[in-house]
């Protein structure tokens, strides 16, 4: 049969497995004549990888002897800061080019035993750090929708491939909005879940206290498939359900919306979350709106927590025990150029930035205040959940930016996280929904608005989620 497989989901793609009409092995070669197709222009993969069709016929020939794994034989694409043993696993930078991954996390494990069959590794943001996938040290990828805009970042890669046809999903990382954020930028849904629901366990830490891996799909159900399959408690993670015992506290219809949210919108966007409320409105939802007065401080005390966990984490990376070594006359020497010509600027920049913010003098002035400052924010919304199911804002302030457009400007760029960044301070889970799309040039360029719930409550949101995309 014919399979279209841009528009296929993953649901549709098992019903058509189950029934046998049609096998791993011809849509895995859908999958790949896709990336023939599109690579060249849109690079969402640093590597495809060349045992796909073996990986597919294995899965055929499980399902033939009666295997029912809940992803047999699905086509997915992983981001290469996610590790799959004996995979070279960059996290796009050069100083893990060569890299091969010693074991594989466990989100990669919970896949594997789900039969899921591994198409590459996407391309990203050099160690997540990013908004637009451009500070990739292989080049950056391109939106499908717009081959001259950005696909957002860091999973921008993943996105890609999902928008294009080139995975049926993918799995990505959210430190800020790294999933939500090129999520609505390609017109897909993207799930950050609740902090310590997904196991961080070989997932290359960028901000231990922010990071999680989550699914990147074209749809809600989609989304909860692979989410139900990659969460769960890790003893190899120490944060692994950290909020496990917080309930949520209401269970309706209602939605708050911060006061001011909207202010500096681009109009396209504001015009769209709009109509997105009242959408709600219609399916039965109560809308209203409330204050959050910390919500401002998010982007700030994110600018500053992040970059003093990106200073630690990156202190690994030393040229000695993995990876890059460039030699120089002393052993500082070999630290400096290692570090010189394995990272790259917008890497560099943070690590900076974060070690000056944990030094001596400032450690109070800087990282001590916004931390207390992230408990008020979290404390902002725990108020809102006690009458509330769900807060609603838009997902970013601007439709696809240009190629070329924010990369000289670190300020402008990071003011694409200012939506994104709470949900990742509080741990709270937070999904992307598309919602429309700006005409520009006679392109029709992808929007999304978020919906952030209580800790685990991923279920109320997919069921949110499902109504507001009309899905079955």
């Amino acid at each position: 049969m014919s399979i279209d497989i841009e528009k296929l989901t993953i649901q549709e793609a098992k019903k058509l497995l189950s029934k046998r009409e049609v096998s791993s092995r011809e849509l895995c070669e859908a999958t790949l004549k896709k990336i023939e197709e599109k690579e060249k222009d849109i690079h969402a993969y640093v590597e495809v990888f060349s045992n796909v069709l073996q990986q597919a016929d294995e899965a055929d020939r499980k399902r033939n002897d009666g295997e029912a794994s809940p992803l047999l034989g699905i086509p997915l694409a992983i981001k290469d800061n996610i590790l799959i043993e004996g995979r070279v696993a960059s996290a796009s930078s050069k100083i893990l080019e060569k890299y091969r991954a010693t074991y594989s996390a466990t989100a990669i494990k919970k896949l594997q035993k789900a039969g899921t069959v591994f198409i590459g590794r996407t391309n990203m943001d050099e160690f997540a750090m990013g908004g637009s996938t451009e500070n990739s040290a292989f080049g950056a990828t391109k939106n499908p929708h717009d081959l001259s805009r950005v696909p957002g970042g860091s999973s921008g890669g993943s996105a890609a491939a999902v928008a294009s046809g080139e995975a049926l999903g993918a799995l990505g990382s959210d430190t800020g909005g790294s999933i939500r954020q090129p999520a609505a930028f390609c017109g897909i849904v993207g799930l950050k879940p609740t902090y310590g629901k997904v196991s961080r366990h070989g997932l290359m830490a960028m901000g231990s206290s922010l990071d999680q891996i989550g699914p990147m799909t074209k749809t809600v159900t989609d989304a909860e498939l692979l989410f139900t399959v990659i969460s769960g408690n890790d003893s190899l993670d120490s944060t692994s359900g950290i909020y496990e015992k917080e309930i949520p506290k209401i269970q309706k219809k209602k939605i708050v919306v911060p006061q001011g949210i909207q202010k500096g919108l681009h109009q396209d966007m504001e015009k769209n979350f709009n109509e997105s409320i009242e959408k709600f409105k219609t399916l039965g939802y109560e809308v209203t709106e409330k204050e959050f007065p910390h919500l401002h401080l998010s982007l700030p005390s994110y600018y500053v927590l992040m970059p003093a966990e990106v200073s630690a984490n990156m202190s690994r990376y030393d040229g000695i025990r993995f990876g890059l070594h460039v030699s120089g006359g002393t052993l500082l020497e070999d630290y400096e150029k290692t570090r010189h010509e394995g990272f790259g600027k917008e890497v560099r920049r943070r690590i900076m930035l974060g070690t000056y913010v944990l030094s001596s003098g400032y450690y109070d002035d800087f990282y001590k205040t916004a931390n207390s400052v992230r408990a008020l924010i979290a404390k902002d919304f725990q108020e809102a959940f006690e009458d509330a199911s769900f807060v609603l804002m838009p997902t970013t302030p601007t439709p696809p930016f240009a190629l070329g457009e924010k990369t000289e400007d670190p300020l402008t760029m990071y003011l694409s996280d200012i939506f994104t960044v709470s949900a990742n301070l509080v741990g709270i889970p937070a999904i992307s929904l598309p919602s429309g799309f700006s005409q520009s040039n006679g392109v029709k360029l992808p929007l999304g608005i978020q919906l952030l719930s209580s800790y685990n409550n991923e279920e109320a949101l997919f069921r949110a989620g499902k109504e507001f995309l009309n899905e079955q």
